[in-house]
Formats: structure tokens, C-alpha cells, sequence
């Protein structure tokens, strides 16, 4: 159940602190509340929650105004509501009507949040903010004619895992599993005189060293790899026998689904010994997180990364992920969902669409010409003599297709787009989300005449 007050019903003359501190109407976070739409934010967060039912929840302001900050200023849960809890100013743009010294709620709240938004809501966040800057380009009756530019590129947002090897993830199974052992023996001291070998100091002596070589031998890796392997398929075995010896199972949740993973894990890792290659569908790299993939980009320095695949879109300084994709796949496929997201928000069809030579597919060729689109794409056959003026606006749209570049750094570098810390796949994209709705307030804020 949701309660909430509108935006207009706060004024900085009502709002006081145990000190009566005069509050500065510059400050930055004054400015920025005044600016958001609230209203239609807080709507749009509603409808993830039941008008009658539940017990009242946290006023959606507080949450969404959290957020902003957490990310606008790269601070972990608890410091977020620590710092929120030391700034008058950052307590009035969350509409307080007093000062208050203690956390406004729960850091557990965070958590529970972004498993109920994802990164659909926060693009409808940021198409608020687009109505907002640009109510001329938005068209509500029937679209005619194309009009704008729309630039589109991919990219991965990593998740803040250890770098895997097959090793490495191998070895942690195997702690994980001789733990596991170790609980269940306590249970069964009664059935069982003998807790089941594991040789653990023998297997984490040869770990150590392998994986502490300078040089990788891949003789010695591959024997210490058989090696942990054979070491997983004991523990696994025993689990199994002891787990059938209980008539309830002591395990936790999150015991029993590391234990599923586990074993994926290691029927993933004994095909790819086996058919000695290293690669194999839906392939593991943490055991935490199982739902994060391999996706190689051919960057330099960097050809694989490990996250979610964004499919991403920027017009009129806006930027929004139209595609989130946990396996790797191809971005030419994006083209046409993006540029259809761009004629539901403004009503008509962008006049060109920049992009890298992935996007120009015959398939997307032709679906731009007959909606009248043109693509930033060489021509097919054979490459025509251009005059000056080609030339030159050829290498101005390149340049302008280089601001979806920018965003990106701007993201990654400013806002941690590389380093996603949340465990659970939904409170990742909903992590990924919030991030680029950030990115879109600074913009939102500079195009209202205010710097951020």
C-alpha cells in the first residue's frame, strides 16, 4: 500500500530542523527536487505495488530520491542512509517535512526494491524526463513524417565477480562441497563413526601449487584440474548418500542451490576435460551468480567480459537500454526494437539512425528503407566516388555517433556501469537501470539551466 503526498505540497519554508538552519534554495539537491517530475515518477513506481493491500510501505519518494543519490554519488546501502541522515539538504529534496538524525528506514529496503523495479521502469522514468525537455518533439495523435536522429551501440555491464578460470571456480566448489560435508556429519555422528574422506589439505596443496606458477604449464593444469575434479565427484556422491540418510535436509536455501549449481558446474567442467576445449553452451563463471555469462566483445585489452548485455539507444542526450540479455547475442537485432521504442516515445520514426557496420544487415537495410529511415551505413556494391560535401557530412555523422561512446564512458566510468555489486539477476537490472536513469538526470539537469 502506498502513501504519498504530491510534490507541489512542499515548500522550503516549511521544512525545519532541530536547529532552525536556514537552508541555501541554490544547493544542488534543492534545485534537482524542484526540477523532477515526482508525481509521474511515483506513479509509475506504484504500479508495482497494491493500492489496498499490504501494510503501508516507505513513502515512494524516499525510495526513488535513495536511489538518485546512492548512485549519483557511488555510496554502498548503509552509507547512503547514513549520509542522508547527516544532510539536511539531501532529507529536503526526499520532501521531509523535519530533520531527521536517524535512518529513514531499513538498508534491507534497497534489496527488496530492486527485486520488485527492473530496467523497464526506469526507462519509463526517464521518458518522463524526455516529455519534460522536449514537449514540442512528443506527438500524441497519429505519427507523420520522420524526424530526429537516433545513435545505437551495445556494450556489457560487468558484474563485480572475480575473474574465473576453470581452476579457480573448481576449487571453490570443492570448499563449498567439504563444507556441506561438514555440517551433515554433524547431523549423523549417530549413523556414521567415519566422517567421508575428502583429502582436503592434499587437494589444496596442489591447488595452491598450480594456481601460484608464474608460467602455466597446461600438462600440470590439466592434471590438477583431473585431479579437483575427481575430488568434486566424491564430495558430490557423499552429499547425495548423506542427504538420503536424513529425514530432514539441514541445508539452507542458498547451501541447496549452490549445491545445483555446483553440479552443473561439474558436469560442464568434465565435458569441456574430456573433449579438451573450453568452451560449452551456458557455461559457468560464478557460482554465486550463475546466471552471468562469458560474452566476448573484442576489445582491447579486454575480449571477454562477464555481465549482462545492454542494447542501448541515445537521442536527444537521452540514453536508455532497450535490450538487457544475459547471454551473448548479436546487437543487429536491436536496431528495429530500438528505433520502434523511439516512435512509441516521440510518435514518428527517426529521419537516420547511426550506427556501427553490425547494424547494417540486409535485413535491417531493407526495414529501414521501407519505413523511411536512413542508416549511416556504407552502400552495398560497388563503393561510389563522393564529392566534398559526402565526404564531409559523412565524417560529421560519425563524429556524432561518437557521443552514444561518450555516454557509455560516462556511465561506466562515473557511475560504475562496470561494477554491478548486486548478487540476484533482477536486482542487477534493476541496479543497471537506476544507473542509466541517473545518467539522464545530469542531462536533465543541464538542459534546465542547472549544473549538477
Amino acid at each position: 500500500m502506498i502513501n504519498y503526498n504530491s510534490q507541489y505540497q512542499t515548500k522550503i519554508t516549511e521544512f525545519n530542523n532541530l536547529y532552525s538552519l536556514e537552508l541555501n534554495p541554490n544547493n544542488r539537491w534543492i534545485q534537482l527536487g524542484f526540477l523532477l517530475p515526482w508525481d509521474k515518477l511515483v506513479k509509475i513506481y506504484s504500479s508495482k505495488f497494491s493500492k489496498k493491500n499490504g501494510t503501508p510501505s516507505v513513502n515512494p519518494r524516499w525510495i526513488i530520491g535513495s536511489l538518485i543519490i546512492k548512485h549519483i554519488l557511488n555510496l554502498s546501502d548503509q552509507e547512503t542512509l547514513q549520509t542522508i541522515s547527516e544532510n539536511p539538504y539531501m532529507q529536503f529534496f526526499l520532501d521531509c517535512n523535519n530533520f531527521y538524525p536517524d535512518l529513514l528506514f531499513s538498508p534491507t529496503v534497497f534489496v527488496d526494491i530492486r527485486k520488485r523495479l527492473g530496467n523497464k521502469i526506469f526507462n519509463q522514468f526517464s521518458d518522463e524526463l524526455t516529455k519534460i525537455c522536449f514537449p514540442d518533439k512528443i506527438k500524441n495523435n497519429s505519427p507523420t513524417g520522420n524526424k530526429g536522429e537516433l545513435k545505437i551501440d551495445a556494450t556489457v555491464a560487468d558484474q563485480y565477480i572475480q575473474y574465473p578460470n576453470d581452476l579457480g571456480l573448481l576449487n571453490t566448489a570443492r570448499v563449498k562441497t567439504e563444507e556441506m560435508i561438514d555440517l551433515l556429519f554433524e547431523h549423523l555422528r549417530d549413523k556414521l563413526e567415519v566422517k567421508p574422506r575428502t583429502y582436503r589439505k592434499l587437494a589444496n596443496k596442489k591447488y595452491l601449487s598450480e594456481s601460484k606458477k608464474r608460467q602455466v604449464s597446461k600438462k600440470t593444469l590439466r592434471t590438477t584440474i583431473r585431479y579437483t575434479l575427481n575430488c568434486l565427484d566424491r564430495n558430490i556422491r557423499n552429499i547425495n548418500l548423506m542427504l538420503d540418510m536424513l529425514e530432514e535436509n539441514p541445508l539452507t536455501y542458498n547451501q541447496l542451490r549452490e549445491f545445483w549449481v555446483i553440479q552443473t558446474l561439474n558436469e560442464q567442467q568434465r565435458k569441456m576435460y574430456q573433449e579438451k576445449t573450453n568452451r560449452c553452451d551456458d557455461r559457468i563463471v560464478s557460482i554465486s551468480q550463475p546466471h552471468v555469462r562469458p560474452i566476448v566483445r573484442g576489445k582491447q585489452g579486454k575480449k571477454v567480459e562477464f555481465g549482462s548485455k545492454l542494447g542501448l539507444s541515445l537521442a536527444n542526450g537521452f540514453l536508455k537500454a532497450d535490450t538487457l540479455s544475459w547471454d551473448a547475442y548479436n546487437e543487429s537485432k536491436d536496431l528495429q526494437i530500438q528505433a520502434e521504442a523511439y516512435r512509441t516515445l516521440y510518435g514518428y520514426n527517426p529521419e537516420i539512425i547511426l550506427a556501427d557496420k553490425i547494424y547494417a544487415t540486409n535485413d535491417n537495410r531493407t526495414w529501414c528503407k521501407n519505413n523511411g529511415i536512413r542508416l549511416s551505413a556504407t552502400p552495398k556494391g560497388k563503393p561510389k566516388k563522393l564529392t566534398a560535401y559526402q565526404k564531409a557530412k559523412s565524417k560529421k555523422e560519425y563524429k556524432r555517433r561518437n557521443q552514444i561512446e561518450g555516454k557509455i564512458g560516462q556511465t561506466k566510468q562515473g557511475y560504475n556501469l562496470n561494477q554491478i555489486k548486486a548478487k540476484l539477476k533482477t536486482t542487477s537490472e534493476s541496479w543497471i537501470g537506476i544507473i542509466i536513469f541517473v545518467a539522464n538526470i545530469i542531462k536533465f539537469a543541464e538542459l534546465n539551466n542547472f549544473s549538477f
